[in-house]
């Protein structure tokens, strides 16, 4: 009888867990890992707590992720064909999705080649009123 209450007992265990590990897992697709690791890198060159030594390190490992990333987006049959706002918007604006391929065509710094395409020049910034909105 103790034998069976326990083998009960682990079975019930065993299928939470099961479970718990099926519909706790999540996909994410090959753009929302670029996005991802873009968004890091992003707030890698913003970080106030970063010495300049420090953000050269992660900047550098966050390239060779970011390109691995981007070379497995323009690879990925699966996106073909999709009409999602997130692979449209992806294949719409290459310069921003595939940041670091885009800034070494144009021969850029990653940084200096995004915050151009936003619009964001030394000028800009020069300029800028510092106000209420």
């Amino acid at each position: 009888m103790n034998t069976i209450i326990k083998n009960t007992i682990h079975s019930a265990l065993l299928a939470v867990v099961v479970t718990i590990g099926v519909t706790g897992s999540a996909f994410a697709g090959t753009i929302e890992n670029l996005e991802r690791e873009r968004a890091i890198l992003i707030e890698t060159f913003f970080s106030p707590t970063l010495s300049a030594g420090e953000r050269n390190e992660k900047v550098a490992v966050a390239k060779h992720r970011l390109v691995d990333l981007e070379r497995m987006v323009l690879r990925d049959s699966s996106l073909a064909g999709k009409n999602t706002p997130a692979v449209s918007k992806a294949f719409s604006n290459y310069d921003l999705t595939f940041l670091v391929h885009a800034s070494i065509e144009k021969e850029k710094f990653i940084l200096d080649h995004w915050l151009e395409q936003l619009g964001i020049t030394t000028q800009s910034v020069m300029t800028a009123r510092v106000g209420r909105r």
